[in-house]
């Protein structure tokens, strides 16, 4: 990370993920970013890297071995990259494995007790053909009340509430299948307040999500659009953020930074009143493969 794309902090992010409500603080608001490491103030947090993967496994869930890992081995290969990342001021970063493609709460646990590093995770499903049997045979409502249970009372065994709901949907529309895991990732957000990050990769596609959010009594403030720079119809990211939902430009780095530099303008300039851009160095660990890169988010909203 050479620091020169770094134009935002922590602000919108603690406004994006799951925080405790006034509720939960018997009426006193507080807002705190849940962790692996536990709830965190605004102020105790800087710069914080809003998509990684710790670790993902990318074959489908019927893969012999799919998810399996020594929690140790993943520490010995991702403590130094995020020990390097402490050391240029980084406080806490995302994990945006989902469901289906090898999530690993215990691992970012792992992880964060060697570095001391807060990772935010999330719950919920990606999209086919990485839908575990499971919750292809679950009801919405099921469906729903895992992932409020996600967020409420934690993660499997491990203690950490999901503080976000990661979904996605197929390049030429949402299944039948998507729509039912958004349907209950709706409902979650909408008695949970926590956000709906979607790697979806069409914006026309965000639009029909977004209809499915409204129609479950959903909000598009509280939803995100991932790898909108893949939509090269600006027409319709300008839709989205019109409708209030926020956009998320990343992989920043793999092209120029003219290019870069562009979409974020073109979105500012059209009105996209939020915006934090963060330039990570991403690294992930994948069952037989390691890849690093550097990667950036901007995050912008209508509303």
């Amino acid at each position: 990370m050479n620091g020169k794309h770094k134009i935002g902090t922590v602000g919108p992010l603690l406004g994006s993920f799951r925080c405790h409500t006034a509720a939960e603080y018997g009426g006193m608001f507080m807002v705190q970013l849940l962790t692996t490491l536990g709830a965190y103030r605004r102020e105790e947090l800087g710069l914080i890297l809003p998509h990684e993967h710790v670790f993902v496994d990318l074959r489908t869930p019927d893969h012999p071995g799919h998810g399996e890992a020594d929690s140790a081995d993943v520490v010995r290969l991702m403590g130094p990259q995020i020990e390097a990342i402490k050391a240029q001021g980084v406080t806490a970063l995302v994990e945006c494995s989902t469901g289906g493609v090898g999530l690993r709460v215990d691992i970012d646990l792992a992880v964060s007790q060697a570095t001391g590093m807060p990772i935010v995770v999330p719950t919920g499903i990606y999209r086919e053909p990485w839908v575990p049997d499971w919750a292809a045979e679950a009801s919405v409502e099921a469906l729903e009340a895992w992932m409020v249970g996600e967020l409420t009372q934690g993660v499997r065994d491990t203690g950490v509430q999901a503080a976000w709901i990661k979904v996605s949907a197929g390049d030429e529309g949402i299944t039948p299948l998507e729509t039912r895991i958004l349907r209950a990732a709706a409902r979650a957000s909408a008695r949970t307040g926590a956000i709906i990050g979607s790697h979806t990769i069409k914006e026309s596609v965000v639009l029909d999500q977004l209809d499915i959010i409204a129609d479950e009594g959903g909000s598009a403030s509280r939803f995100i659009s991932i790898h909108t720079q893949e939509e090269k119809d600006f027409g319709l990211h300008r839709e989205v953020f019109a409708r209030g939902a926020w956009l998320e430009f990343d992989h920043i780095g793999r092209v120029a930074d003219a290019e870069v530099l562009a979409l974020v303008m073109r979105a500012l300039e059209a009105g996209a009143g939020r915006a934090s851009a963060l330039e990570p160095r991403q690294g992930l660990v994948r069952p037989g493969a390691t890849r690093r890169w550097h990667a950036a988010t901007l995050y912008a909203s209508g509303r």
